[in-house]
Order: structure tokens, then C-alpha cells, then sequence
């Protein structure tokens, strides 16, 4: 009898010791994971801020070439003949040039993206087409 006694106390045991290392493989496997979410919240942090920073740039640069458009625009308007037709495709030239590099300097680079956006919803069908349109003209050009 005490044979059985031992072996049914070894059991136990056995279960014991098992159902101790299935807890502590759990409690690490929970560990591991969590440590994996703070590294991808980590990056993920790192990356908007990055992005952040580049969208912020790239507002900065466009608001730059903005104010050199329009002061080319301005130059332009100054220099150029008043009179004729060339004066008048100048004088267009150069109010073209001024309003782009308002805009720019005004939008900037987001500004830009929400227009491009906001066109696309409101006429979808034109884009498409103007779309396809540019993309042949560029294989037709590439093929060549």
C-alpha cells in the first residue's frame, strides 16, 4: 500500500511541477508579448513623428518655391512689354505665376494634397479619364 500511496503523492507532484512550468511558460509568453506591443507602439511613435516632421518640411520648401514664383511673377510683370500680344500673354504669364506661388505659399504641400483630394471625390470620372490620358502619354514617351 504504501507503494500506491508514494506513487499517487509522485503524481501529484508531477502535475504540480507541470501546471507550475505551463504558468510560468504563460506569465512569459504575456511578457513577450507585451514587450512586443510597447516596441511596435515605440515605432510606430517614431514613425508618425518622422512623417510629421517631413510633411512639415515639405510645407516649409513649398511655402519657399511659393514666394520665389511669385516674385517671379512680380519681376515678370515689371520687365515685360505691356502692349500687344506678347505683352498680354506676359502680363498672363506673369499673373499665372504670381497665383501659383500665392497658393503654394499659402497651402503648401497638405493644402495641396486635401485640393487634389477633395477634386478627385467631387469629379471622379474626369480624373479617371485625365488619369488614363497621362499614363498613355508617359508609355508612349518611355516606348520611344
Amino acid at each position: 500500500m504504501a507503494n500506491t500511496t508514494s506513487g499517487t503523492k509522485t503524481r501529484d507532484e508531477g502535475r504540480s511541477g507541470a501546471g507550475q512550468v505551463a504558468e510560468k511558460a504563460s506569465d512569459f509568453a504575456s511578457q513577450a508579448a507585451d514587450k512586443a506591443r510597447q516596441a511596435a507602439s515605440s515605432a510606430g511613435q517614431t514613425l508618425s513623428s518622422a512623417a510629421t516632421t517631413a510633411g512639415h518640411k515639405a510645407d516649409d520648401l513649398a511655402a519657399s518655391a511659393g514666394t520665389g514664383l511669385k516674385n517671379l511673377g512680380d519681376s515678370l510683370r515689371e520687365r515685360a512689354p505691356r502692349e500687344g500680344m506678347l505683352g498680354g500673354a506676359s502680363q498672363a504669364a506673369a499673373g499665372a505665376l504670381t497665383q501659383s506661388g500665392k497658393y503654394l505659399e499659402q497651402e503648401g504641400i497638405s493644402g495641396m494634397m486635401e485640393d487634389v483630394g477633395s477634386m478627385i471625390r467631387n469629379h471622379p470620372i474626369p480624373t479617371l479619364c485625365v488619369g488614363i490620358g497621362i499614363g498613355f502619354l508617359l508609355g508612349m514617351m518611355l516606348k520611344s
